[in-house]
């Protein structure tokens, strides 16, 4: 009997991904990051086959943000579900999410990568997979381009960082979903994903579906394809802003009048990684805190100082830029 097109689709992505352990290596370890949802379920289920294949352990994951009601109750059934499934190992964790004025959002996947960090350490994980899917990056794609965060947010999701990949970027949603269904997997729909409270709910129940009634299908498709081409330009302006960062680095800050001097594009991001290397939050970091920051460069700089997240200051002291904590008033 032939392979369902969706299961395959989906095995297909998995097993470009294991592709990349050493096949001299004895017993491999992938973590597969599994919130119980289809895309994730879907993702833990081609691991295991494509991963058993090649004598890989696969250990699934799941964390609890204690978002939900009974959320202690849903993970106990999601590590039974990844042990019927056919893992080998199945671990949970529990984590507080505190927002902190950053946004529920961006404070429950902080916490969730601190926790895959701690398990990718304990368990000599070689590689952790993502159930990212082409539709979440449209997504991504989508609120960087009303965010106006410029190349890298509109570059999207990267395929692979680190230990991390994301084997689904180029499948549909539909598709992992219809793989978990023809697999019999008791799919669990996260109520937050149809909260309009959340951005991202919006962008996927009304502005998606509202630019493909008007523009036509395939917006989703071509907001992922507009990603991969601008990844590649944003991948090449990145390397020359790493080495132009420490061409102007000095030991207190940046030289302000060396990087005036670099092409704009090199400027605006030198900037953006020292604010980084001081303590800004990246999920934060928006696009008018660089322009501000630039305005401190060259032989005549804008009085005053630059205020960005993370209680973080930017100051022009003669020819220097400097970071350091905000000063707390009183």
């Amino acid at each position: 009997m032939s392979l369902h097109p969706s299961i395959a689709a989906v095995r297909g992505g998995v097993r470009r991904v294991l592709a990349e352990l050493d096949p001299a290596a004895q017993h491999s370890t992938v973590l597969v990051a599994c919130s119980g949802g289809a895309d994730s379920l879907a993702l833990l289920s081609a691991a295991i086959f494509e991963g058993h294949k090649i004598d890989a352990r696969v250990i699934g994951v799941t964390v609890d943000h204690g978002l939900q009601p009974d959320s202690a109750g849903h993970a106990e059934r999601v590590v039974a579900q990844m042990a019927r499934m056919g893992a080998d190992e199945t671990a949970s964790a529990t984590v507080r999410v505190d927002a902190g004025g950053r946004g529920t959002e961006a404070a429950a996947r902080e916490a969730r990568y601190a926790v895959l960090e701690q398990m990718t350490e304990h368990f000599g994980a070689d590689l952790v997979l993502l159930g990212h899917t082409r539709d979440d990056q449209a997504e991504t794609v989508l609120l960087g381009l009303t965010r106006g965060s410029g190349a890298r947010s509109l570059a999207g999701m990267r395929p692979g960082f680190d230990a991390y990949r994301r084997p689904l970027l180029d499948v549909s949603r539909d598709d992992t979903l219809t793989a978990a269904q023809v697999e019999g997997l008791d799919i669990w729909e996260d109520p937050h994903n149809a909260d309009p409270a959340f951005t991202r709910s919006r962008v996927r129940h009304v502005v998606l579906p509202m630019l493909e009634r008007e523009l036509g299908p395939g917006v989703r498709d071509a907001l992922a394809r507009t990603a991969d081409a601008l990844r590649e330009d944003a991948a090449l302006l990145d390397d020359l802003a790493n080495a132009a960062y420490d061409e102007v680095s000095t030991d207190t800050g940046l030289d302000a009048i060396a990087l005036a001097a670099q092409p704009v594009a090199i400027a605006h991001r030198v900037l953006r990684l020292a604010a980084l290397e001081a303590g800004a939050p990246a999920a934060e970091l928006f696009r008018v805190h660089v322009l501000g920051l630039a305005a401190l460069l060259g032989p005549q700089p804008r009085p005053g100082q630059v205020q960005l997240p993370g209680r973080i200051t930017a100051v022009r002291e003669e020819d220097q830029v400097r970071f350091g904590p905000t000063a707390v008033s009183g």
